[in-house]
């Protein structure tokens, strides 16, 4: 663990960054610097690499939290005569469906328990009871639980029903393998300050060139407008439309080139499934047990089932907390839960280090 921080962050974002990314944000920036709206664009080119070898992506910023561009996305690419299907398991595939609801979409919802997987089959079921849907929206990592959902496999059952596929890979793009062509994705969002280890402060979307196109005109709010956005970043160089969070923008930069420098997303997927595995073995050696059977667990973050009626949790988290450790409570509607991250500027080392902490305060 770093010295120079007060504790480590075990949450799945914000999470514990490097010293290097936190000082790229001690340099002040202009909106209209050139120098600064070439690095948007070139930051853009790069997400876009990320997600796609091919030219039919691009990749659109946008100010806020990951809600925001999922809000963005949602709003500004489902027409009003369209019909949106959210694939929900969990308090973030719920908020999908809040957002369609609010902006007055036409929704159909292919609900499932929060510890259970998204299944294909009733999505395909309801594809084929619901011709009128237009797009699907899913989370591909649930944080809610930890769940890994099969967004590969909806992705494709989307594309067979001839519908548009939203994923939410908010908390999965840039530590996990993807792609927007192994997802069937169109539109694929995350955010700054997840698993490519930035600060808060923005979004960003990879959209399918054609599709973005033409959804000229449909968006439902003038400051989350997805095309406008787009189009401004196109024939601005990199210009954001409003205020762009400039010193967040800087960190990020910094965070892509340690990304690169670990090895690329595959090199930190290891380790963040190693962090996550070595949890998981530790915390059962301690008694405790995990919400979620090992074949539902992503690498991100793991729900932990209180060991016994009497555990105190927010005694629990002080304890920790006065040692340097910062976890999650628990988000799940029907069992007592606390969570723990296993993503950002975190090893294996440290995961030995929280466990036996745990060992002492339990």
């Amino acid at each position: 663990m770093d010295d120079d921080i007060p504790y480590l962050l075990l949450t799945p974002g914000p999470l514990t960054t490097t010293r290097s990314v936190r000082e790229a944000m001690l340099r002040d920036y202009s909106t209209w610097d050139v120098d600064y709206n070439s690095l948007v664009n070139d930051l853009r080119q790069q997400l876009t690499r990320l997600a796609s070898d091919s030219d039919e992506f691009t990749t659109v910023l946008m100010q806020g939290s990951g809600t925001f561009s999922v809000e963005s996305t949602v709003g500004s690419v489902i027409p009003s005569n369209g019909c949106l299907l959210v694939v929900n398991n969990g308090a973030y595939g719920k908020r999908i469906n809040s957002i369609a609801q609010r902006l007055q979409i036409d929704t159909v919802e292919a609900a499932f328990p929060e510890t259970k997987q998204a299944d294909v089959s009733v999505v395909d079921t309801l594809l084929q009871q619901h011709p009128e849907v237009t797009h699907v929206a899913m989370v591909h990592c649930e944080t809610t639980t930890g769940m890994l959902n099969p967004a590969a496999e909806i992705g494709a059952c989307a594309k067979r029903h001839g519908k548009l596929f939203i994923l939410d890979a908010m908390s999965s793009f840039g530590g996990m393998t993807m792609s927007m062509e192994s997802e069937s994705a169109d539109y694929l969002i995350s955010s700054a300050n997840k698993c490519i280890q930035g600060v808060p402060g923005f979004g960003f979307v990879i959209c399918r060139r054609s599709e973005l196109e033409r959804t000229q005109g449909l968006a439902r709010s003038l400051s989350l407008d997805l095309y406008d956005q787009w189009q401004t970043m196109e024939a601005g160089g990199g210009k954001w439309r409003y205020t762009s969070p400039t010193h967040v923008v800087r960190a990020f930069a910094q965070a892509l080139a340690e990304l690169k420098e670990e090895g690329g997303v595959a090199v930190r997927e290891r380790r963040y499934w190693a962090n996550q595995r070595r949890l998981v073995a530790g915390i059962r050696e301690l008694g405790f047990e995990t919400l979620l059977p090992d074949a539902l667990h992503s690498p991100i973050i793991t729900s932990i089932l209180f060991p016994t009626q009497t555990f105190d949790f927010q005694e629990f988290y002080g304890k920790l907390k006065a040692r340097r450790f910062v976890i999650y409570p628990g988000k799940v509607t029907n069992a007592d839960t606390f969570r723990i991250g296993t993503i950002g500027n975190v090893h294996p080392a440290d995961i030995d280090q929280l466990l036996s902490v745990i060992a002492e305060v339990i």
